[in-house]
């Protein structure tokens, strides 16, 4: 088992340095574009920090490990809010957000979990519920779009020349080692699982959910250093989207993904809670310490029902 490990903690961080990669190249070609520190991070770096969790739920898929798939949208969006926001509003100073969250995005900080338990609610996420998970990424893309018409925040100038030949470059290999990482990653996760004797549903929520969640991790700590807490929380929202769309609509098109709400309903319900939770701090503005403390607590909680 200790090879597995290994292999691991290698993969993990072919995984998290590919997105990283990835990251900095969209992000380039946006601030050429004249585009928003939120909407950079509703997009271009949701995306990009969802591609570990897309490339692992696809592998898992193929693999015939739909509960991985499943566990790890979940667990991402459980570490995504609690851990990775939760350490965001713990070391911020003070917040202050140049765009009303609240009013913009509350549709689409609780549509992804809603639709998910929607579609999903007789135990199976078909074909046919893919694509209608696909198509909310595509209203969501659309919003980014139409919203950016009447942005009048200031955009951050690029330190450095752009190069199109650094930015392609950056996004190829950036995704080569996000497929490779995802794929030996999912591998000797399943073969750790089987060695413990605990479930792939286990492995999917804390390995591979906490492992694809350190981009996120990484680049908000980053943003809110450099006091774009918007660019932060931005790709939180974003990044749910992408997670409940992409990372379970296309395994769902390629072969289906089955749910077990017997096994997984603590976990689906403290997500649920977070979304919540979340859209009353967008609605109070309470970025503050004392909601980080909240998050940490139900991580614990989470983390507490699981051992």
């Amino acid at each position: 088992m200790t090879i597995e490990i290994i292999i691991f903690i290698i993969s993990m961080t072919a995984l998290i340095f590919g997105s990283d990669w990835s990251i900095k190249a969209s992000e380039a070609i946006a601030l050429k574009y004249k585009v928003s520190s939120f909407t950079i991070g509703a997009s271009l770096i949701a995306f990009g920090t969802s591609l570990p969790e897309l490339a692992a739920s696809i592998s898992a898929t193929t693999k015939s490990l739909g509960d991985i798939a499943v566990a790890n949208v979940i667990g991402s969006t459980i570490f995504n809010i609690a851990l990775v926001l939760g350490v965001v509003f713990f070391i911020a100073k003070n917040i202050q957000t140049k765009r009303d969250i609240f009013k913009k995005d509350a549709l689409f900080i609780i549509l992804p979990i809603l639709m998910f338990l929607v579609l999903g609610f007789d135990g199976l996420l078909d074909r046919v519920d893919g694509f209608a998970l696909l198509l909310m990424m595509l209203a969501f893309i659309m919003f980014l779009i139409y919203d950016h018409v009447d942005l009048s925040e200031e955009v951050d100038e690029q330190d450095e020349v752009f190069s199109w030949i650094k930015v392609i470059f950056l996004l190829v290999v950036g995704f080569s080692f996000v497929i490779i990482g995802a794929n030996y990653a999912i591998e000797s996760a399943s073969k750790i699982a089987l060695d413990l004797g605990i479930s792939n549903w286990v492995v999917g929520i804390f390995l591979v959910a906490f492992g694809t969640s350190l981009p996120e991790l990484v680049v908000s700590i980053s943003a809110t250093l450099k006091n774009k807490a918007d660019m932060a929380i931005g790709a939180i929202i974003g990044s749910n989207v992408s997670n409940f769309s992409i990372v379970l609509g296309v395994p769902a098109i390629m072969q289906g993904l089955n749910i077990d709400f017997t096994k997984a309903g603590f976990d689906i319900l403290m997500a649920g809670i977070l979304c919540v939770i979340l859209l009353f701090v967008t609605l109070n503005k309470a970025y503050t310490k004392s909601t980080s403390i909240i998050f940490f607590s139900l991580l614990m909680v989470l983390i507490s029902k699981q051992f």
